[in-house]
């Protein structure tokens, strides 16, 4: 018989239905994935030999879990994807506040109706993605167990109950977690009972120093089994998968705007920048959504020059970098030498020092340029040369076409990127040209100027290279 047939506990008891407490139900149930090498943690990157095996080790000795970690780092995401860990249904006394199981009824609702009606007490189902709470309205005197409201963590019994940033929780709001974590029950004020519970509980908390906003009480850090530390990714590669799979990108943006890798590798570099920068507050962490919110602005700034040039399709430019600066404002945290800098000139200077350290990869010679003494150094003085008496505006709203004649006019920068990389596309050359020259102005061998009044006013910064640096 399928479970939307059965209605009643004899039905229930029939087919042989065991139940099993929240925490041996997600046990059971991590096991047979794991045994069929499914992955749990399905669309988290990054955490695969480190965050995940501590989750599922933890699963398995049946602990309560605290994530601790900064911000953006998918403990949220984590918690929601527990519950498909969950049986997809589990059957509870029809009506039940509390999810009473029919086997081992908690309420005094349950308790009397399985009294009354034995195995004729109708049972429901209760599927894993929805909330079961419902409201009561019965005219009863207040001496009554069956007034008792019940509050969110016994209305979320045989349940999987999640506490974001745990750390906000007032103290005695945390004192009252210290028996149901411990002892698996509660006390309801006003009532000579306790009420046992079978949760697995979660927890979410950035680290306690982070702000002043509060921290996680010692006994009940005590009471929490494991606590699992999360960390952004590791790696450039990692950075761009995550981004890649969070960003919102619409089908004409895929289909009409190209985004070279070099520039994705960028975009990465500029939140390990932030990581690493003086003028941020490491203990705030920068979030993964920094870079996912740039990734779309910058896509949007792509579409935005096109649809103004009236081109079908545009590559993504190393200056439009600038325009990212809105989506990292809001994810930095300063410290007080930042906020003396201004959030706008630190947003700058990270997106120059991820230009200074990824231009290395591709352009290892500008780091000791001044003292080699072969046919690159030429090459690259004679390019450096010609800003001596000339400047390059590259103004944002270029077309393809006029952004492309403008890099032209650079003495033998095109002949230098094909030498170099004779085996890039047309528009591949062209970002590679722009690189450069962003490149030599980050390792001041040319000077460059942002329009930064044409920014406050909503427009993209547009770049000026002139060689005002010996």
């Amino acid at each position: 018989m399928s479970i939307q047939n059965i209605r009643s506990f004899g039905e229930l008891k029939a087919e042989g239905y065991k139940s099993k407490s929240i925490k041996d139900e997600l046990r059971d149930n991590l096991i047979q994935k794991i045994k069929r090498n499914e992955n749990v943690f399905k669309g988290i990157y990054g955490y695969e030999d480190t965050v995940i095996p501590n989750i599922e080790r933890a699963i398995l000795s049946r602990h309560s879990i605290n994530l601790l970690g900064l911000r953006g780092q998918a403990k949220t995401r984590i918690a929601r994807l527990m519950t498909q860990l969950m049986d997809e249904f589990i059957p509870i006394v029809a009506g039940s506040e509390v999810n009473d199981d029919p086997f081992a009824p908690v309420s005094y609702f349950g308790q009397n109706l399985v009294k009354e009606k034995g195995d004729d007490t109708p049972v429901s189902w209760v599927h894993r993605d929805v909330d079961p709470i419902k409201a009561a309205n019965m005219k009863l005197d207040y001496s009554d167990p069956r007034v008792i409201h019940f509050g969110l963590i016994p209305r979320a019994n045989r349940s999987l109950f999640v506490i974001n940033e745990l750390p906000d929780l007032q103290a005695r709001i945390q004192v009252a977690l210290f028996n149901i974590l411990q002892e698996g029950d509660i006390q309801i004020r006003g009532f000579q009972f306790r009420f046992p519970l079978d949760i697995q509980f979660m927890f979410t908390a950035n680290p306690e120093d982070y702000t002043n906003r509060g921290s996680i009480i010692t006994p009940l850090k005590d009471r929490i089994q494991s606590q699992i530390m999360t960390h952004y990714p590791k790696t450039i590669e990692l950075a761009k998968t995550i981004t890649q799979s969070e960003a919102k990108i619409s089908d004409f943006q895929k289909n009409a705007i190209t985004i070279p890798e070099i520039v994705k590798d960028l975009l990465e570099q500029i939140s390990f920048e932030a990581r690493e920068s003086e003028f941020v507050d490491e203990k705030s962490g920068v979030s993964a959504r920094l870079s996912i919110s740039a990734y779309e602005t910058l896509m949007s700034a792509a579409e935005r020059r096109m649809l103004k040039s009236g081109d079908s399709k545009t590559t993504v430019r190393i200056s439009d970098l600038m325009a990212v600066i809105p989506a990292i404002i809001g994810k930095i945290e300063m410290v007080y030498e930042g906020e003396q800098e201004g959030a706008v000139n630190v947003s700058y200077a990270l997106i120059r020092s991820a230009i200074r350290t990824q231009s290395l990869t591709f352009f290892p010679q500008l780091k000791d340029l001044k003292k080699l003494k072969n046919n690159s150094s030429e090459t690259y003085n004679s390019v450096i040369n010609w800003f001596s008496s000339n400047e390059l505006n590259l103004l944002n709203d270029l077309s393809e076409e006029k952004f492309c004649q403008e890099l032209d006019q650079v003495e033998n920068l095109k002949s230098l990127i094909n030498e170099k990389f004779n085996t890039l596309p047309e528009d591949g050359i062209y970002l590679m040209m722009e690189y450069l020259l962003h490149a030599l102005s980050e390792y001041s061998y040319l000077s460059k100027t942002q329009l930064e009044k044409s920014f406050q006013f909503g427009d993209l910064l547009s770049s000026m290279f002139s060689g005002d640096i010996d």
